[in-house]
């Protein structure tokens, strides 16, 4: 079964000298011409599939900021315009679609390239560059479509309070993020959440952790985390920031590494959920970046090798395995 896309670009949504502009994604056309996978025709999402995350004070709220035209909302900084309403609807419309194609049986997986991105995005106000929770809303209208449990696996630079926010008291739903602690949103730390060990799952990196830390990570707490919670359907935050020459972060990944996180994630949805995977963008602030690791995800959804570009980490990777115990120990993942 074929591998699906959804492509929402919003050019309108855009503010001068801001890292979140559309060329970020300005060297996709050729990812995409390469790439073995269906082009799906998104659409604006619903305020009723918004409201499945977002409080209708919230929804208001952003609608009259973005119909006053340029403005930062917040010390992020976050943007609208007068087209970032629109933009927002557009982006989590291409998350929705992939997931409802993925759960139709129409594609057998799928990824939702769509911008302003959204993991930062609370119930009750936007931040962090995203105004609608994409990954949050498909996960909820998978909900609403019958799923039993979904996993959001999250893989961005930056911890997604957003996303936890929503699931905070949620059951069916079960949140791992992967990011650099003591950055931007300043939450995330291991000890979050003590109400839902196992369920939210938080493992915040030192700086320069890369391809050899993810590894682990997938080794020894991605795979018992979803083995436990055993997912109808898993959705990916997934931030190229996270490669080691993005511009706001230090973390450590190369190309070759997400290559490597991502086809662990499509190997364990072919094992726990039918294959049933839908990727969504993120972060990721070097158009280069964006470009080789959207790549490494279309390669990772079709089962085919990379040709991944040499570009591994400069930096010595720090030694986390200490840090990886104390959550496999926290989260009872170690005897799974």
């Amino acid at each position: 079964m074929s591998t699906g896309y959804a492509l929402e670009i919003c050019p309108r949504h855009v503010y001068p000298d801001h890292p979140e502009h559309p060329d970020r994604l300005r060297l996709i056309q050729p990812v995409l011409e390469a790439a073995n996978a269906e082009h799906l025709e998104s659409r604006l999402a619903a305020r009723d599939e918004i409201r499945y995350i977002h409080t209708s004070a919230m929804i208001d709220s952003l609608e009259r900021e973005c119909s006053r035209g340029e403005a930062m909302i917040d010390f992020a900084p976050t943007y609208v315009t007068r087209a970032s309403f629109d933009s927002a609807l557009r982006a989590a419309g291409g998350a929705l679609e992939c997931t409802r194609r993925v759960l139709n049986g129409e594609v057998g997986n799928a990824f939702a390239i769509v911008r302003p991105p959204g993991h930062h995005a609370e119930p009750g106000r936007a931040m962090g560059f995203c105004l609608f929770n994409n990954v949050a809303i498909a996960a909820a209208a998978a909900l609403q479509a019958g799923l039993e449990r979904v996993a959001i696996v999250d893989y961005d630079a930056h911890h997604g309070n957003g996303t936890q926010a929503a699931f905070l008291d949620e059951p069916r739903v079960a949140y791992l993020s992967t990011h650099q602690g003591g950055i931007y949103p300043g939450t995330g730390w291991i000890e979050e959440a003590p109400h839902a060990r196992r369920r939210i799952v938080n493992v915040a990196l030192p700086a320069h952790a890369g391809d050899h830390a993810f590894a682990g990570i997938a080794d020894e707490i991605i795979e018992p985390f979803l083995r436990a919670f055993k997912p109808d359907l898993i959705l990916v935050s997934a931030g190229f920031d996270a490669h080691w020459s993005d511009p706001l972060t230090t973390l450590g990944l190369s190309s070759r590494g997400f290559h490597k996180i991502s086809e662990r994630l499509v190997l364990l949805a072919d094992e726990h959920c039918g294959g049933r995977i839908v990727f969504v963008l993120e972060g990721g602030y070097d158009p280069a970046n964006v470009a080789n690791g959207a790549a490494a995800v279309f390669a990772a959804l079709a089962h085919e090798p990379f040709a991944y570009p040499q570009d591994p980490s400069p930096q010595r990777e720090p030694d986390v395995s200490a840090h990886l115990a104390r959550i496999r120990d926290l989260h009872s993942l170690a005897a799974l």
